[in-house]
């Protein structure tokens, strides 16, 4: 991780991706170097270097704790040209739920699966399912393993993996998803979700003693 004005565009590979740590949303995808406006990369880094993220959609505090820096990642591309993204739900350390985003920078669809690959009735925010099946990785069980470690010691987070030919690669960790705002439709699901979170556990006692 690098400030701006370190970042060596030199020693990157021809396909790259470029992320504050800091913010959402915040990715720079080269898939050809040569052809990349530098100053416009650097421009837009610089930008969005200067965003306190904690006020920027909602009151996500936990961003302002955060010393902005640069990631440089490798380029991901599944074999069909869609990266798949399975951002797991957890609470209290368990895994429940994962869900799978497509076609973020063309038309986005989710489909929501239980840890067995059922279905789910349910989706965040007015999101769409895929109109095809979604064949269930073969290292699912590996994945939901991983997702569980980084996972401990939180009341909740969001694990964000990738799977690209059988290789499981971690995204991110996400703790208020949708900056808390989206709504879970249909409503009763809602309600469901929020029946795994248990709040009492997760507020420190004189907080609830002085609310």
């Amino acid at each position: 991780m690098v400030e701006n004005e370190d970042v060596d565009f030199k020693k990157l590979p021809d396909k790259f991706v470029l992320k504050t740590n800091h913010g959402s949303g915040t990715n720079v995808i080269v898939r050809e170097k040569k052809k990349a406006c530098r100053r416009r990369i650097k421009r837009t880094l610089d930008d969005w270097m200067q965003i306190d993220y904690a006020f920027n959609t909602g009151f996500e505090m936990h961003y302002s704790r955060i010393r902005p820096k640069i990631i440089a990642e490798q380029y991901l591309e599944a074999e069909n040209g869609e990266l798949q993204d399975y951002k797991f739900l957890c609470f209290h350390g368990e895994v429940y739920y994962c869900w799978v985003d497509l076609g973020r920078y063309t038309k986005h669809v989710r489909n929501v699966y239980d840890l067995n690959w059922r279905l789910q009735p349910w989706n965040q925010g007015k999101k769409e399912n895929a109109d095809h099946l979604l064949e269930r990785p073969q290292n699912f069980d590996k994945m939901i393993e991983l997702a569980r470690t980084p996972c401990q010691g939180f009341s909740h987070v969001r694990v964000d993996l990738y799977n690209v030919k059988g290789r499981i690669y971690f995204g991110e960790m996400t703790f208020t998803n949708g900056s808390g705002l989206d709504p879970i439709l249909p409503s009763e699901y809602d309600e469901l979700l929020g029946s795994l979170w248990k709040i009492d556990a997760a507020v420190p006692e004189e907080y609830l003693h002085n609310a």
